[in-house]
């Protein structure tokens, strides 16, 4: 970026602080799409979602049944808009495997979900718990004095 790149970033800057605009953020809003089973249905939610103000980009995964929309958009109202095509959506639940502290407790294992990915849930484990998990972990090392 040059002089001219950063003097135009700086006035844009200065102008919209001075007429007490709050710039939304650049997001990204991933759905759990069901059903999505041919082109027709991917075009169908493609145009849905990117008629929306603010939207930069729209993919569709029909092999994992994933829509991610890009922009500056609110997840709200991206979820309304996908609603409107009249298929079961919600927010994507899953998450990456190593991103979860308990990847099999009750709730984060799923059969449905992609490969490498488990559903994103608080960990519900007791104090106690915890305790005895790390306990007898690899990590400590008087585990063999415990026993």
């Amino acid at each position: 970026m040059g002089v001219q790149g950063t003097l135009d970033y700086l006035s844009d800057l200065i102008s919209s602080a001075k007429k007490g605009k709050k710039r939304k953020q650049l997001n990204t809003v991933n759905l759990k799409v069901t059903r999505i089973d041919c082109e027709g249905c991917a075009m169908k939610m493609k145009k849905a979602l990117s008629g929306l103000k603010g939207v930069k980009s729209v993919d569709v995964d029909m092999k994992q049944q994933k829509v991610t929309v890009t922009g500056f958009v609110e997840a709200k109202k991206v979820l309304k808009a996908a609603k409107s095509t009249k298929k079961k959506i919600e927010l994507w639940p899953y998450v990456p495997y190593n991103m979860v502290p308990h990847p099999y407790i009750a709730g984060a294992y799923d059969k449905k979900a992609p490969a490498n990915f488990v559903r994103k849930v608080e960990d519900s484990m007791t104090p106690l718990e915890e305790q005895y998990t790390t306990m007898f972990s690899d990590e400590n090392p008087d585990a063999c004095t415990i026993m």
